[in-house]
């Protein structure tokens, strides 16, 4: 028989953990998927189970308690046959983080009263602050808590006890003798009421709508009675099978009652109505079922048959998680090794909120501690960013999960086709120095934990030419301007032509000034070209002869500075004019 599996407060759930990247603007997006990550890509926010721990402390372990109030772990026990040296039946007391025992109640009084090292096969319910109620071979109902040196105990009159859990009032607990549900004072085991049923097995108690479900696997019926009456008020018909048994449980939430038959569970709504039916994996049998309120969500443990002549059975077991009110599975069935039936009936505690379950394993003799983990899911993605070249870039990423996710860059430089990890950009922050190289790259943050691997959305870097100027009306143009033109070179006794002026703003040098008239001794030089108006070419020569200006004019500086000198191109230009033409008047007077 499987014992009840008692769900109680405790520790709330992880939170969750975000990673902060410091960022001079943001966007959010969509996550992208991609090969070639670490971690295996999944969903953002997937839930899954993960082994952390394994206790060997406490024997073979039959039941398990979380206890409401002390937050210990309470283990029920019988001794492991391969310790021949000790004897580790009884009641442990262990701390739920690291399995350490708290102590141990083995002594538990026997139907004479003589106290005896006893097996704790059911843990029934917890008491008020610490402690718990249970059941011992053959009849005896105990209550013990941390650091008793004996269990306090009395035996119920009649059969052996097949089966037990809490009872519909805190002072009574309900017990099967066969097909006889009996109605039990904790403190004296004495019977208040009892019912006989055709069959029976296992049963479940919905104290909130007052109803207890009594299940004739053999016959594939249930029993639901009227706890105020305490006689049958309606009988539910099971589906057919092989007549195997694994539990009976309710959820205490909405009343449905969940039925372990063959490899299957069926669940049945607190009226009796069948809301549908669930199995598992291979050759595995549902033996032990819990539920929470906080996520509404239950708690099945699956059997490996342990026989592998079997079709299906490969020797482990699995525990799955369905919500209550769609029975649709949340999370990836998780493995549980060798965890089988020929040596008994696994059970579960799950921690308020999911955060941490325990399964017990009878094969090996430990107890798995498993938690909950939750992929990364992007709360913040880096922006695109358009900068000047020679620009500090930061870029940022946010990302909540549990185990808290680490983060990792990535950069692409074919338009997202394949990407390469950043290399060192493994902190929560990634600033670099933009060059033009890098525009139109694009970039991502990859967050990964136990899970899997989930991404950013892209940001795109675009860089333009920076800004070299230091002021003026016309700074800020990344055009050069063109060079002036040569002047023409004049004939005989003539004047070279101007040089152009740069073409554009912030441009080059003028063009040099023209030669002069090659067979006149006393000709001048052509006119340097017209500056541009940001850095202009200097005067010519003024000098006649066969000459051409030999520098070419240097950038001058902006704003009033340049229009200083191109006025002084023009002063000169106009002077050279007035000197040709008085010199012509001399020759020809």
């Amino acid at each position: 028989m499987t014992p009840r599996h008692l769900l109680t407060p405790g520790r709330a759930g992880a939170a969750s953990a975000a990673l902060a990247l410091v960022l001079a603007s943001a966007a959010t997006g969509s996550p992208v998927s991609a090969a070639g990550s670490e971690g295996a890509d999944v969903p953002q926010g997937t839930v899954a189970y993960r082994s952390v721990a394994r206790f060997a402390t406490a024997g073979k372990p039959r039941d398990l308690l979380l206890h409401p109030d002390s937050k210990k772990l309470y283990v029920g026990s019988d001794d492991l046959s391969e310790t021949a040296d000790v004897n580790e039946s009884g009641l442990h007391v262990l701390d739920p983080a690291d399995g350490k025992v708290r102590s141990t109640i083995g002594q538990a009084p026997g139907p004479t009263g003589t106290l005896g090292r006893r097996a704790v096969r059911q843990l029934l319910a917890p008491l008020p602050g610490d402690g718990a109620v249970f059941s011992y071979p053959l009849r005896g109902i105990g209550t013990a808590k941390d650091g008793d040196a004996a269990a306090a105990g009395a035996w119920v009159p009649g059969a052996a006890v097949t089966h037990a859990t809490a009872g519909l009032t805190p002072s009574t607990v309900l017990v099967a003798q066969g097909p006889v549900l009996s109605e039990v004072d904790i403190a004296t085991a004495a019977v208040k009421r009892s019912v006989t049923l055709e069959g029976g097995d296992g049963f479940a108690v919905d104290a909130t709508r007052g109803t207890v479900w009594f299940t004739d696997i053999g016959n594939r019926r249930m029993y639901r009675i009227d706890a105020a009456t305490f006689q049958v008020a309606a009988t539910v018909e099971l589906p057919a099978g092989e007549g195997f048994g694994g539990f009976t449980e309710v959820d205490p939430e909405t009343g449905a009652v969940w039925v372990g038959l063959d490899s299957s569970v069926v669940v049945h709504d607190a009226t009796g109505k069948r809301l549908g039916t669930l199995r598992g994996s291979g050759s595995d049998m549902p033996r032990a079922a819990g539920f929470d309120a906080t996520t509404h969500e239950a708690f099945l443990v699956w059997q490996d048959a342990g026989d592998t002549s079997q079709p299906g059975s490969d020797n482990d077991g699995t525990l799955t998680v369905h919500r209550t009110r769609d029975l649709q599975e949340v999370v990836k069935p998780v493995v549980l090794p060798g965890i089988h039936v020929q040596l008994g009936s696994a059970a579960v505690a799950v921690e308020p909120g999911g955060a941490t379950v325990f399964v017990s394993d009878p094969v090996a003799g430990r107890i798995i501690r498993l938690e909950r983990a939750t992929s990364p899911r992007v709360t913040r993605s880096p922006a695109d960013r358009s900068v000047a070249a020679g620009t500090e870039v930061s870029l940022t990423a946010e990302a909540e999960g549990t185990p808290r996710p680490t983060v990792a860059w990535q950069v692409s430089t074919d338009a997202g086709r394949t990407w390469q990890p950043v290399a060192g950009a493994t902190a929560p922050t990634y600033t670099f120095t933009a060059a033009l190289s890098d525009s139109g790259r694009r970039y991502r943050a990859e967050f990964s934990n136990d899970v899997g691997a989930v991404r950013s959305a892209v940001a795109t870097l675009t860089v333009t030419i920076a800004d070299t100027t230091t002021g003026g009306s016309s700074g800020g143009s990344t055009t050069t301007g063109g060079t002036g033109g040569t002047g023409a070179a004049g004939s005989a006794n003539s004047t070279g032509s101007a040089g152009s002026a740069g073409s554009a703003a912030g441009g080059s040098d003028g063009g040099s000034g023209g030669a002069g008239g090659s067979d006149s001794t006393s000709g001048t030089s052509g006119t340097s070209g017209t500056p541009g108006s940001v850095g202009g070419g200097s005067a010519g020569a003024t000098v006649g002869g066969d000459h051409t200006n030999p520098n070419g004019g240097a950038l001058a500086s902006t704003g009033e500075a340049v229009a200083s000198l191109a006025g002084s191109a023009v002063v000169l230009t106009g002077a050279g004019w007035l000197l040709m033409r008085r010199a012509r008047q001399r020759n020809t007077g």
